[in-house]
């Protein structure tokens, strides 16, 4: 019998996102978010963010902790997304027309929560309309061209709707990709991957050793989702065709089911390579080609500044406050701010 391979510690323990010019790297409870900020430098934020995983046995039951693994990452994606833009000094409350102006002096401090509101049901309305709704109608429009071929057939007809939903997916990263500021921000996304990449293979955490490392990887927020939409093929074969809004609310049912296998799935081809593991990570992989973009060697020092901050520092992480990253590595606060606290002093 071949003897079993023991699992390098480093392998899963880190993850991140890209966002506005930058990028958050997560390991345990260690948050770290590198922003390369409008005048060059380079601006950290590390923060704490316990898991309900690391509190509750219950939250590490498997399926349900995929659950909320998904939820809290989202929350965090937010979070994170906002303190980028804070970083960046781009201000989100300063009202700049009429209308603007009119909607702070009616809602005063509760505008950004009624646009945010606002911006959350559009977002979902969108969601359900793209992937949900215009697949089960589309599957129902090529099954009446086919003369009902495809509907005498419960797991063809889920296949097509599938496949519809996938290429809807597809089609929609493409052309926002197409975008300058999201293909920066797939720089940047390519730059967190190259990083993790070279911390996982045990090299040197240098810039000139991540850009040898791939921009391909299986734990990616992109592959998760393709083998979202994969499983969904899977599960909604199962479901009825008879009443078109029974679907749509049988599908939304079976979301956390599938957010909870397609969790287990990303954990366990994370660290396996096998047979299985390839074929159903290769669509993600594929995806990435889009999703990631090759960096720039002052991309991947943001995301290696983050990845530093928030790997454990017995593999060769540090601790240090949040501030602007100087030269010599350390971290400070920003020349102004600097020249505004001397001057207090002095007074």
């Amino acid at each position: 019998m071949k003897p079993k391979t023991p699992k390098d510690p480093k392998c899963g323990i880190v993850g991140g996102q890209a966002v506005l010019e930058g990028v958050m790297m997560k390991s345990g409870d260690r948050c770290s978010l590198a922003v390369r900020i409008p005048g060059g430098d380079i601006s950290l934020d590390n923060s704490t963010h316990p898991s309900l995983r690391s509190k509750y046995k219950l939250a590490r039951v498997p399926l349900l902790r995929g659950i909320i693994a998904f939820v809290e990452q989202l929350r965090l994606s937010m979070d994170m997304l906002t303190k980028s833009a804070d970083m960046q000094g781009i201000d989100m409350d300063e009202p700049e027309t009429k209308f603007e102006k009119w909607l702070a002096d009616k809602f005063g401090d509760k505008l950004m929560s009624v646009v945010a509101g606002i911006g959350t049901v559009l977002g979902l309305v969108l969601g359900v309309g793209l992937f949900l709704m215009l697949p089960t109608f589309a599957a129902k429009g090529l099954d009446w061209l086919s003369g009902g071929f495809i509907g005498q057939y419960r797991v063809l007809r889920s296949l097509v709707e599938g496949l519809v939903r996938i290429a809807i997916f597809v089609l929609y990263v493409w052309a926002v990709s197409l975008l300058p500021d999201i293909r920066r921000t797939y720089e940047y996304h390519g730059a967190e991957h190259k990083s993790v990449a070279c911390f996982e293979k045990g090299l040197p955490l240098t810039p000139e050793n991540a850009r040898t490392c791939t921009r391909f990887h299986p734990r990616c927020g992109t592959s998760f989702i393709f083998v979202m939409l994969l499983l969904s093929i899977i599960v909604n074969s199962f479901l009825t065709w008879d009443n078109v809004w029974i679907r749509f609310g049988s599908k939304l049912l079976m979301i956390p089911l599938i957010v909870g296998v397609g969790f287990e799935f990303i954990r366990y081809a994370g660290g396996h390579t096998n047979l299985f593991t390839r074929i159903f990570s290769a669509p993600g992989l594929w995806m990435q080609r889009i999703t990631t973009r090759e960096p720039d060697d002052s991309q991947l020092e943001v995301a290696l500044a983050a990845l530093k901050n928030a790997i454990p520092v017995e593999f060769g992480g540090v601790v240090q406050p949040s501030g602007i990253l100087r030269k010599d590595g350390t971290t400070g606060p920003a020349e102004g701010e600097e020249e505004e606290e001397e001057g207090e002093i002095k007074n």
